[in-house]
Parts: structure tokens; sequence; C-alpha cells
């Protein structure tokens, strides 16, 4: 039997006030007496006061710049260094229609960040650099103050690359035995 909600019931239970007194975890740092930071926080209410400062002059946007579908507008100040481009850019277009709650709108971010290594990459290799990946990703540093963990992870690396290698020789072997 499957669960379903007809518009009637959204339009009731959008009608519905909803008291926060009744929702567990809601309003938990309503009462000052009972504040769960107590022993940790020097209580002034001047955080019951609210923003007392002004805003800063909005900065022109001379380039894309991607913000939360949770905002009406950017922030007054944001950086211009890398506006979002190529495949990566895409993939960060893509991933701002969601909103920040959601795994639609982090997953994506984190895999354009990965994309745009491989693009950066892509881009010295065309113009004729090679890049040293070695000292850019800092492992000479981490072999000096953190030499175990880089050890342990370059070891996963080749174990998993040689798994991936195997597997991908086998199933070429299984295909040309069918053949």
């Amino acid at each position: 039997m499957e669960n379903t909600v007809t518009d009637m019931e959204v339009k009731e239970m959008e009608k519905t006030a909803i008291d926060p007194s009744q929702i567990k975890g809601w309003g938990v740092d309503a009462n000052p007496e009972n504040d769960p930071t107590y022993p940790m926080k020097n209580r002034n209410n001047g955080e019951h006061a609210g923003y007392s400062w002004e805003r800063p002059t909005q900065q022109p946007k001379s380039v894309e710049v991607l913000h939360s579908n949770e905002r009406p507008n950017v922030s007054a100040v944001f950086g211009t260094s890398t506006p979002p481009s190529g495949l990566s850019g895409l993939i960060r277009r893509a991933a701002f229609k969601y909103s920040e709650n959601s795994y639609a709108h982090w997953l994506p971010l984190m895999l354009a960040d990965r994309v745009g290594i491989a693009e950066g990459v892509l881009d010295d290799l065309t113009h004729g650099h090679v890049p040293n990946i070695f000292a850019e990703r800092g492992w000479k540093a981490e072999w000096k103050h953190n030499r175990k963990n880089l050890v342990t992870r370059v070891a996963v690396g080749v174990v998993l690359a040689s798994v991936a290698v195997a597997y991908l020789r086998s199933r070429k072997g299984d295909s040309e035995a069918k053949e």
C-alpha cells in the first residue's frame, strides 16, 4: 500500500500553524534559564539586539558569481579570481540550483573540484608546461612532517590501481575468450 498525499491534504497542512514547543529540539535556547551553553558562554544579551554594523558597499560583479539559491543576492564582498568555467563550471552551476542542505548541492561541488584539478593539469600541458604534481600536492612537506600517512596513502593508491588494472585485464581476457 502506497502513502500518497492529495492536494486537499497539502492545503490543509499549509493552513495548520506549527507550534515549535511541540517539535523536539526547536526552541531549545529560547529560555535563557535553560540555556544548554550556559557553562561555556558568558551572556550579555547583546546577541539579541541583532547586527549593529552597516552592510559594506556592494562589490561590483565583473565575472559570474555563483551564490546560494537560499539568498536573494550575492554577499557584499566575494572572490573573483576563479570564475566558473569549463566542465567544472557546468557542474558548479548545476549544483547551485539545489539547496545547501541537499547532497545534490555538495557532492557535485566536490566533483567539480576534482574535475577542476584535471582541467588545470590539461591546461598546463596544452600551454607546454609540465606541472610538478608532487610539489603542488605538498608531498615534500608531507614526507617531512607526516611520512607515515603519505606512505600509507601512496600504498593504498598503488593497491587500488593494481586491483583496477587486474580487473580490467581479466575482463579483457574473458571477452577475448568468448570470441
